[in-house]
């Protein structure tokens, strides 16, 4: 789903589905992910402390993980130029190793601002098997034209 042209507000519309991401999580996945954020609790590296002092049934896949991957998904979807304003999530049950993530969005509002940044409403879901264990909600920034980059928007050009 990587790409390297940047979508531009003009190619979304309200309704759109985003191609889903799907990934299978190795605990390799969940220790790498822990490790990134300097998340040094044992429940998401240390399998004995995860099952027998957690009550979990394996290591389990951290928020910054998590987090980590919505941006990757809307990134891969937006292109470089897709600068991410906002996410809030909300976890609901966790992610194992020899799960399959799979992500997936609709556009949910689209429009600009008064400084003519262009913003995409998007919510989100992380799936395993049927069940959504992640409920998101992102605005991202998208360019307005082949010519702008929401990355150099600062001060009041920059309103997430």
């Amino acid at each position: 789903m990587a790409t390297t042209q940047s979508l531009t507000l003009a190619e979304v519309k309200e309704g759109d589905v985003l191609p889903d991401l799907s990934v299978d999580v190795t605990a390799t996945t969940i220790v790498f992910g822990a490790l990134a954020a300097r998340d040094w609790r044992p429940m998401h590296h240390d399998y004995d402390f995860a099952v027998n002092r957690n009550g979990t049934k394996n290591i389990f896949l951290n928020t910054p993980n998590q987090a980590a991957w919505f941006e990757r998904y809307l990134t891969d979807w937006t292109g470089p130029k897709g600068r991410m304003g906002r996410i809030k999530f909300r976890m609901r049950d966790s992610v194992f190793p020899d799960d399959t993530m799979v992500f997936g969005g609709t556009v949910k509002k689209v429009g600009s601002d008064d400084a003519g940044c262009g913003w995409v409403d998007i919510d989100l879901e992380l799936k395993v098997g049927e069940k959504v264990v992640t409920g998101c909600m992102c605005r991202m920034a998208l360019p307005v034209d082949e010519a702008d980059n929401p990355w150099k928007r600062k001060g009041g050009d920059w309103k997430p």
